[in-house]
Protein backbone atom coordinates (compact mmCIF):
# COMPACT_ATOMS: atom_id res chain seq x y z
CA UNK A 1 0.00 0.00 0.00
CA UNK A 2 1.63 3.23 -1.23
CA UNK A 3 0.19 6.87 0.32
CA UNK A 4 -0.52 9.37 -2.18
CA UNK A 5 -1.62 12.77 -2.49
CA UNK A 6 -4.40 13.34 -5.04
CA UNK A 7 -4.44 17.33 -5.89
CA UNK A 8 -7.29 18.20 -7.81
CA UNK A 9 -9.48 15.62 -6.43
CA UNK A 10 -12.40 17.48 -6.05
CA UNK A 11 -12.79 17.72 -10.07
CA UNK A 12 -13.71 15.60 -12.72
CA UNK A 13 -10.70 13.14 -13.63
CA UNK A 14 -9.19 13.73 -10.11
CA UNK A 15 -12.28 12.13 -8.44
CA UNK A 16 -12.14 9.06 -10.83
CA UNK A 17 -8.66 9.05 -10.05
CA UNK A 18 -9.06 8.56 -6.47
CA UNK A 19 -11.72 5.58 -7.25
CA UNK A 20 -9.13 3.82 -8.92
CA UNK A 21 -6.26 4.33 -6.90
CA UNK A 22 -8.58 3.24 -3.69
CA UNK A 23 -9.82 -0.30 -5.70
CA UNK A 24 -6.09 -0.99 -5.90
CA UNK A 25 -6.04 -0.95 -2.31
CA UNK A 26 -3.68 2.37 -1.79
CA UNK A 27 -4.42 5.30 0.83
CA UNK A 28 -5.00 8.47 -0.60
CA UNK A 29 -5.49 11.73 0.37
CA UNK A 30 -7.69 14.14 -1.78
CA UNK A 31 -6.76 17.70 -1.65
CA UNK A 32 -8.94 21.14 -3.58
CA UNK A 33 -10.90 24.02 -3.22
CA UNK A 34 -14.12 21.85 -3.31
CA UNK A 35 -15.84 18.46 -2.73
CA UNK A 36 -16.71 16.42 -6.03
CA UNK A 37 -19.88 17.71 -7.06
CA UNK A 38 -21.47 14.61 -8.08
CA UNK A 39 -20.76 11.74 -5.66
CA UNK A 40 -18.92 11.21 -2.46
CA UNK A 41 -15.12 11.70 -2.41
CA UNK A 42 -13.61 7.70 -1.77
CA UNK A 43 -10.28 9.10 -0.63
CA UNK A 44 -9.24 8.31 3.04
CA UNK A 45 -8.57 11.98 3.79
CA UNK A 46 -10.10 14.80 1.89
CA UNK A 47 -8.47 18.50 2.78
CA UNK A 48 -10.26 21.33 1.57
CA UNK A 49 -7.45 23.76 0.65
CA UNK A 50 -5.28 26.30 -1.49
CA UNK A 51 -2.47 24.94 -3.30
CA UNK A 52 -1.18 28.23 -4.13
CA UNK A 53 0.06 28.96 -0.66
CA UNK A 54 3.35 27.70 0.01
CA UNK A 55 2.60 27.16 3.65
CA UNK A 56 -0.45 24.44 3.05
CA UNK A 57 1.80 22.30 0.60
CA UNK A 58 4.24 22.16 2.77
CA UNK A 59 1.77 21.32 5.50
CA UNK A 60 0.38 18.22 3.25
CA UNK A 61 3.50 17.23 1.19
CA UNK A 62 5.52 15.60 3.94
CA UNK A 63 8.02 12.52 3.33
CA UNK A 64 5.36 9.89 4.48
CA UNK A 65 4.14 10.80 1.12
CA UNK A 66 5.03 7.81 -2.00
CA UNK A 67 3.46 9.96 -4.90
CA UNK A 68 1.87 12.53 -6.14
CA UNK A 69 -0.49 13.13 -8.71
CA UNK A 70 -1.25 17.12 -9.84
CA UNK A 71 -4.12 17.72 -11.19
CA UNK A 72 -5.18 20.96 -10.10
CA UNK A 73 -5.53 23.58 -12.20
CA UNK A 74 -7.28 26.78 -13.08
CA UNK A 75 -9.27 25.38 -16.22
CA UNK A 76 -12.38 25.17 -18.06
CA UNK A 77 -13.29 24.46 -21.85
CA UNK A 78 -13.55 27.06 -25.00
CA UNK A 79 -15.83 29.53 -23.24
CA UNK A 80 -13.26 29.59 -20.24
CA UNK A 81 -9.77 29.20 -22.06
CA UNK A 82 -10.23 31.23 -25.28
CA UNK A 83 -11.93 34.08 -24.47
CA UNK A 84 -9.02 36.01 -23.36
CA UNK A 85 -10.81 37.26 -20.07
CA UNK A 86 -9.50 34.89 -17.50
CA UNK A 87 -5.70 34.65 -18.94
CA UNK A 88 -4.26 36.27 -15.99
CA UNK A 89 -6.15 33.54 -13.69
CA UNK A 90 -5.21 30.96 -15.38
CA UNK A 91 -1.63 31.52 -15.83
CA UNK A 92 -1.23 32.64 -12.30
CA UNK A 93 -3.41 30.67 -10.79
CA UNK A 94 -1.93 27.03 -12.10
CA UNK A 95 1.39 28.49 -12.47
CA UNK A 96 1.53 29.08 -8.35
CA UNK A 97 0.09 25.49 -7.53
CA UNK A 98 3.16 23.47 -9.76
CA UNK A 99 5.67 26.27 -8.39
CA UNK A 100 4.69 25.16 -5.03
CA UNK A 101 3.91 21.36 -5.64
CA UNK A 102 7.05 20.86 -7.29
CA UNK A 103 9.76 22.83 -4.38
CA UNK A 104 7.72 20.50 -1.72
CA UNK A 105 7.99 17.49 -3.46
CA UNK A 106 11.66 18.44 -3.58
CA UNK A 107 11.91 19.00 -0.65
CA UNK A 108 10.10 16.46 0.97
CA UNK A 109 11.93 13.71 -1.01
CA UNK A 110 8.79 12.50 -2.65
CA UNK A 111 9.38 9.47 -4.63
CA UNK A 112 7.53 10.14 -7.86
CA UNK A 113 5.09 13.19 -9.30
CA UNK A 114 2.56 12.65 -11.85
CA UNK A 115 1.58 15.52 -13.69
CA UNK A 116 -1.21 15.96 -16.02
CA UNK A 117 -0.37 18.10 -18.95
CA UNK A 118 -2.22 18.78 -21.89
CA UNK A 119 -2.68 19.01 -25.68
CA UNK A 120 -3.35 23.08 -25.57
CA UNK A 121 0.61 22.58 -25.47
CA UNK A 122 1.17 22.03 -28.92
CA UNK A 123 1.66 24.69 -31.65
CA UNK A 124 -1.55 26.07 -33.30
CA UNK A 125 0.57 26.44 -36.37
CA UNK A 126 0.31 22.82 -36.48
CA UNK A 127 -3.59 22.31 -36.06
CA UNK A 128 -5.27 24.67 -38.50
CA UNK A 129 -5.79 21.75 -40.89
CA UNK A 130 -9.04 20.06 -39.58
CA UNK A 131 -8.09 16.55 -41.51
CA UNK A 132 -4.38 16.29 -40.68
CA UNK A 133 -3.75 17.94 -37.41
CA UNK A 134 0.06 17.29 -36.20
CA UNK A 135 0.07 16.59 -32.56
CA UNK A 136 3.09 13.79 -32.02
CA UNK A 137 4.91 14.23 -28.62
CA UNK A 138 8.07 15.68 -30.82
CA UNK A 139 6.25 18.39 -32.41
CA UNK A 140 5.74 20.77 -29.25
CA UNK A 141 8.90 22.95 -29.94
CA UNK A 142 9.26 25.28 -32.02
CA UNK A 143 6.57 26.51 -29.01
CA UNK A 144 3.42 28.24 -29.99
CA UNK A 145 0.50 27.03 -27.74
CA UNK A 146 -3.08 28.34 -28.91
CA UNK A 147 -3.87 29.77 -24.97
CA UNK A 148 -2.14 30.88 -21.92
CA UNK A 149 -3.52 27.93 -20.29
CA UNK A 150 -1.22 25.76 -23.12
CA UNK A 151 2.08 27.87 -22.46
CA UNK A 152 1.34 27.43 -18.34
CA UNK A 153 1.07 23.60 -18.75
CA UNK A 154 4.40 23.57 -21.65
CA UNK A 155 6.02 25.68 -18.34
CA UNK A 156 4.93 22.90 -15.76
CA UNK A 157 6.26 20.50 -17.92
CA UNK A 158 9.67 22.48 -17.79
CA UNK A 159 9.36 22.71 -14.44
CA UNK A 160 9.07 18.95 -13.56
CA UNK A 161 11.34 18.19 -15.83
CA UNK A 162 14.14 20.33 -14.47
CA UNK A 163 13.27 18.95 -10.50
CA UNK A 164 13.87 15.25 -12.46
CA UNK A 165 17.14 16.86 -13.93
CA UNK A 166 18.66 18.67 -10.72
CA UNK A 167 16.98 17.05 -7.87
CA UNK A 168 16.54 13.34 -9.48
CA UNK A 169 12.82 13.54 -8.22
CA UNK A 170 10.65 10.58 -10.68
CA UNK A 171 8.26 12.22 -13.02
CA UNK A 172 5.58 11.32 -14.86
CA UNK A 173 3.68 13.69 -17.44
CA UNK A 174 0.22 12.45 -19.76
CA UNK A 175 -0.77 15.15 -22.13
CA UNK A 176 -4.51 14.78 -22.33
CA UNK A 177 -7.05 15.00 -25.13
CA UNK A 178 -10.19 15.97 -24.60
CA UNK A 179 -11.40 13.87 -20.83
CA UNK A 180 -15.02 12.99 -20.93
CA UNK A 181 -17.51 11.19 -18.69
CA UNK A 182 -20.17 10.96 -16.23
CA UNK A 183 -19.62 12.94 -13.21
CA UNK A 184 -17.94 15.99 -15.15
CA UNK A 185 -19.61 19.28 -15.01
CA UNK A 186 -22.00 20.58 -17.49
CA UNK A 187 -23.50 23.47 -16.69
CA UNK A 188 -20.95 25.29 -14.77
CA UNK A 189 -19.33 27.63 -17.89
CA UNK A 190 -15.85 25.34 -17.64
CA UNK A 191 -17.65 22.23 -19.45
CA UNK A 192 -15.99 21.39 -22.26
CA UNK A 193 -17.75 20.46 -25.44
CA UNK A 194 -18.74 16.46 -25.23
CA UNK A 195 -20.89 17.50 -21.66
CA UNK A 196 -22.04 21.11 -23.19
CA UNK A 197 -23.64 19.18 -26.43
CA UNK A 198 -25.16 16.33 -24.41
CA UNK A 199 -27.17 19.03 -22.07
CA UNK A 200 -28.35 21.00 -24.98
CA UNK A 201 -29.56 17.97 -26.52
CA UNK A 202 -30.77 16.83 -22.98
CA UNK A 203 -32.60 20.02 -22.66
CA UNK A 204 -33.89 20.34 -26.71
CA UNK A 205 -37.35 19.60 -27.79
CA UNK A 206 -38.19 17.60 -31.05
CA UNK A 207 -37.68 20.06 -34.09
CA UNK A 208 -35.67 22.54 -31.94
CA UNK A 209 -32.45 23.59 -33.03
CA UNK A 210 -28.65 23.34 -30.80
CA UNK A 211 -26.19 26.18 -30.85
CA UNK A 212 -22.65 25.28 -31.98
CA UNK A 213 -20.06 27.87 -31.83
CA UNK A 214 -18.40 28.57 -35.49
CA UNK A 215 -19.06 26.33 -38.35
CA UNK A 216 -18.54 23.11 -36.30
CA UNK A 217 -16.20 21.97 -39.04
CA UNK A 218 -13.37 22.12 -36.62
CA UNK A 219 -11.84 18.56 -35.51
CA UNK A 220 -10.90 16.75 -32.22
CA UNK A 221 -10.59 13.51 -30.45
CA UNK A 222 -12.53 12.50 -26.95
CA UNK A 223 -11.11 10.10 -24.43
CA UNK A 224 -13.70 8.40 -22.40
CA UNK A 225 -12.84 9.12 -18.90
CA UNK A 226 -12.37 5.17 -17.54
CA UNK A 227 -9.14 5.10 -20.76
CA UNK A 228 -7.79 8.23 -19.64
CA UNK A 229 -7.48 6.73 -15.87
CA UNK A 230 -6.00 3.51 -17.08
CA UNK A 231 -3.55 4.75 -19.01
CA UNK A 232 -2.46 7.17 -16.04
CA UNK A 233 -2.06 4.18 -13.70
CA UNK A 234 0.21 2.28 -16.62
CA UNK A 235 1.87 5.27 -16.97
CA UNK A 236 2.93 5.62 -13.44
CA UNK A 237 3.87 1.83 -13.40
CA UNK A 238 6.31 2.58 -16.21
CA UNK A 239 10.11 3.56 -16.27
CA UNK A 240 9.13 6.21 -19.34
CA UNK A 241 9.55 9.71 -18.03
CA UNK A 242 9.28 12.14 -21.21
CA UNK A 243 5.68 13.52 -22.13
CA UNK A 244 3.19 11.14 -23.66
CA UNK A 245 0.11 11.48 -25.16
CA UNK A 246 -3.11 9.86 -23.48
CA UNK A 247 -5.98 10.39 -25.47
CA UNK A 248 -7.97 9.21 -28.44
CA UNK A 249 -7.18 8.79 -32.09
CA UNK A 250 -10.98 8.98 -32.80
CA UNK A 251 -10.97 12.35 -34.43
CA UNK A 252 -14.52 13.56 -35.42
CA UNK A 253 -15.86 17.19 -36.77
CA UNK A 254 -17.97 19.32 -33.73
CA UNK A 255 -20.84 18.97 -36.58
CA UNK A 256 -20.59 15.03 -36.25
CA UNK A 257 -20.25 15.15 -32.62
CA UNK A 258 -23.50 16.97 -32.40
CA UNK A 259 -25.34 14.52 -34.78
CA UNK A 260 -24.07 11.57 -33.07
CA UNK A 261 -25.32 12.73 -29.27
CA UNK A 262 -28.19 13.41 -31.77
CA UNK A 263 -28.67 9.95 -32.66
CA UNK A 264 -27.99 8.94 -29.16
CA UNK A 265 -30.81 10.90 -27.90
CA UNK A 266 -33.35 9.18 -30.45
CA UNK A 267 -34.45 13.60 -31.01
CA UNK A 268 -35.04 14.65 -34.26
CA UNK A 269 -32.97 18.30 -33.93
CA UNK A 270 -31.00 20.57 -36.47
CA UNK A 271 -28.23 22.82 -35.56
CA UNK A 272 -27.75 26.38 -35.46
CA UNK A 273 -23.92 27.60 -35.90
CA UNK A 274 -23.27 31.18 -33.73
CA UNK A 275 -20.10 32.92 -33.18
CA UNK A 276 -18.01 31.61 -30.30
CA UNK A 277 -14.25 30.43 -29.07
CA UNK A 278 -13.53 27.39 -31.23
CA UNK A 279 -9.97 27.18 -30.68
CA UNK A 280 -7.55 25.34 -33.46
CA UNK A 281 -9.04 23.56 -36.59
CA UNK A 282 -7.89 20.80 -35.67
CA UNK A 283 -6.36 18.07 -32.88
CA UNK A 284 -5.85 14.74 -32.31
CA UNK A 285 -3.80 12.18 -29.96
CA UNK A 286 -0.91 10.70 -31.86
CA UNK A 287 -0.61 7.36 -30.11
CA UNK A 288 2.26 5.87 -31.62
CA UNK A 289 4.87 6.76 -28.60
CA UNK A 290 2.15 5.69 -26.06
CA UNK A 291 1.70 2.37 -27.50
CA UNK A 292 5.04 1.46 -28.33
CA UNK A 293 6.14 2.39 -24.82
CA UNK A 294 3.25 1.20 -22.31
CA UNK A 295 0.95 -0.54 -25.00
CA UNK A 296 -1.59 1.25 -24.24
CA UNK A 297 -4.65 1.96 -26.07
CA UNK A 298 -7.80 3.38 -25.50
CA UNK A 299 -11.00 0.74 -25.48
CA UNK A 300 -13.87 2.19 -25.52
CA UNK A 301 -15.06 3.99 -28.86
CA UNK A 302 -16.43 7.37 -28.94
CA UNK A 303 -19.99 6.31 -29.38
CA UNK A 304 -19.84 3.59 -26.62
CA UNK A 305 -18.27 6.50 -24.16
CA UNK A 306 -21.10 9.15 -25.47
CA UNK A 307 -24.15 6.80 -24.70
CA UNK A 308 -22.87 6.16 -21.02
CA UNK A 309 -22.33 9.95 -20.57
CA UNK A 310 -25.42 11.61 -22.68
CA UNK A 311 -27.34 8.92 -19.96
CA UNK A 312 -25.78 10.38 -17.33
CA UNK A 313 -26.17 14.12 -17.78
CA UNK A 314 -30.13 13.65 -19.37
CA UNK A 315 -30.45 11.97 -15.85
CA UNK A 316 -29.48 15.35 -14.88
CA UNK A 317 -30.90 17.83 -16.22
CA UNK A 318 -34.15 16.00 -15.67
CA UNK A 319 -33.57 15.77 -12.15
CA UNK A 320 -32.32 19.27 -11.87
CA UNK A 321 -35.88 20.49 -13.93
CA UNK A 322 -37.80 18.45 -11.96
CA UNK A 323 -36.33 20.04 -8.32
CA UNK A 324 -37.27 23.88 -10.23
Amino acid sequence: MKKIIVMGAGGFIGSHLVKKLKSLGHWVKGIDLKYPEFSESLADEFVIGDLRLLAFCQEHITDSIDEIYQLAADMGGAGYLFTGENDFDVVHNSALINLNVAKCAIDSRVDKIFFSSSACIYPKVNQQDPNNPNCEESSAYPAEPDSEYGWEKLFAERLYTSAKRNYHINIRIARFHNVYGPEGTFDSGKEKVPAALCRKVAMAKNNETIEIWGKGTQTRSFLYIDDCIEGVIQLMDSNYSQPLNIGSEEMISINELANLIIDISNKSLGLSHIEGPVGVQGRTSNNDLVKSRLGWQPKITLREGLEKTYQWIATQVVSTTATV
